[in-house]
């Protein structure tokens, strides 16, 4: 691990938000990791710095507006674009499906940046994109706190990751004997 990412490792460990057990992740796959990024969240310096490490690795990238999905990229979504100076719309679940409401509209040919607190197998960020083209905009990347993907989600503009790590996950009927033996829980996203 680099600097930046020893140091956002701590800012999830200080904060409890890296948990232990047996956790059923959004995307429906198992896991003995969980990040429970509304932990770091409660923290307004921790939120501040993270928005910070994540911004300075977006330098460069041109965006005029971030969209956030909620409920996870709400805070990180909001800091790094009140440090980028820029415009920040968020999308709400509808049904079950991500939609932007409350008069939020695109210009066409707008540059946006998704931001996501974590991805897995990035459903959400990818509702995200759907909705940027929907609208006329111009997706132009993906910024997280964490992407514990494997290299596995994949989008058509770059993913900026502060931190990416590859905790196992398993199908529902994969999960190892010692992580069945945990009951399962459901924290959130």
């Amino acid at each position: 691990m680099d600097a930046v990412q020893q140091e956002v490792m701590e800012i999830f460990k200080r904060t409890k938000a890296l948990l232990q057990g047996h956790f059923v992740l959004r995307s429906g796959l198992h896991s003995a990791n969980f990040f429970q990024c509304a932990q770091v969240c409660q923290h307004m310096p921790e939120v501040e710095r993270l928005g910070a490490l994540l911004h300075e690795k977006l330098r460069g990238l041109p965006f005029v507006t971030v969209l956030a999905p909620g409920m996870g990229g709400l805070v990180i979504g909001q800091e790094v674009a009140r440090q980028a100076g820029c415009r920040y719309i968020f999308a709400e679940k509808e049904n079950n499906v991500l939609v932007v409401r409350r008069g939020f509209t695109l210009t066409p040919g707008e540059k946006v940046l998704v931001v996501e607190d974590v991805i897995t197998r990035g459903g959400r960020v990818q509702e995200c994109l759907d909705i940027i083209a929907r609208l006329g905009g111009e997706a132009v990347g993906v910024a997280v706190l964490v992407d514990r993907s494997q290299g596995q989600a994949k989008f058509t503009v770059p993913v900026y990751a502060l931190l990416e790590l590859s905790f196992p996950t398993y199908a529902a009927e994969q999960i190892p004997p010692e992580l069945a033996a945990i009951p399962a829980s459901k924290p959130g996203s």
